[in-house]
C-alpha cells in the first residue's frame, strides 16, 4: 500500500476524492495534512481510487505526486508502488 498525499492547493480545490472525506472537509491544510485528510482515496485492495482498468482515469489532471511517479521506473523507491499497479491489472 501507498499513500498519495495531495499539495495544499490540490486538497483545497477538492477536485480528488480523498480518504477521510466522508468526515468532512478541514479548512486548515496543516491541521489537514497531519490528520491524514489530504489523502488521495484507495480501493479496499489498496490500489488508488482512480486506477481503471491499469490506467490512471484522471491521468491530464492527476496529483503532483503522482506526476513526479513512473510505473516504468527503475528507482528502488517505486518498487513496491509498481508491484501493486501490476498486482491490480491480473
Amino acid at each position: 500500500m501507498f499513500f498519495i498525499n495531495l499539495a495544499k492547493e490540490e486538497y483545497n480545490s477538492r477536485r480528488y476524492k480523498t480518504q477521510f472525506e466522508e468526515l468532512g472537509f478541514v479548512r486548515n491544510f496543516k491541521k489537514a495534512k497531519s490528520y491524514g485528510a489530504n489523502i488521495l482515496a484507495q480501493k479496499k485492495n489498496g490500489a488508488c481510487f482512480y486506477l481503471k482498468g491499469g490506467k490512471c482515469s484522471i491521468h491530464k489532471t492527476r496529483p503532483k505526486s503522482c506526476r513526479s511517479f513512473y510505473c516504468t521506473s527503475k528507482n528502488p523507491k517505486f518498487k513496491s508502488m509498481i508491484k501493486l499497479i501490476n498486482d491490480y491489472k491480473k
